[in-house]
């Protein structure tokens, strides 16, 4: 069953932001995961969310999902991830 990691992300360090968006799809590669979403324009149709930037993550599984989150090769990333935007994250599977 197809699994999908959604992410609602506030900037808060654009350069090293950058970096780390230019490191992510590398580590995606040996997981299959892919870009279904990111950064796109955001509006708000229903309720009192604001997100400034999502993005959307689709693997093969939520195995798949939760190996590439806590790989060796997504570390580093997340750690600049972390320190540069407040990040929620969630996990889902699809159908």
């Amino acid at each position: 069953m197809a699994a999908y990691i959604i992410v609602d992300v506030r900037v808060t360090n654009a350069e090293a932001y950058e970096r780390y968006k230019a490191a992510v799809p590398a580590t995606l590669a040996a997981y299959g995961g892919k870009f279904l979403v990111r950064g796109g324009r955001v509006q708000t149709l229903e309720g009192e969310w604001q997100p400034q930037r999502i993005v959307v993550l689709e693997f093969e599984s939520a195995a798949k999902a939760k190996a590439w989150w806590s790989s060796q090769q997504y570390a580093e990333p997340k750690r600049i991830r972390q320190s540069a935007s407040v990040t929620k994250m969630i996990l889902v599977e699809g159908i």
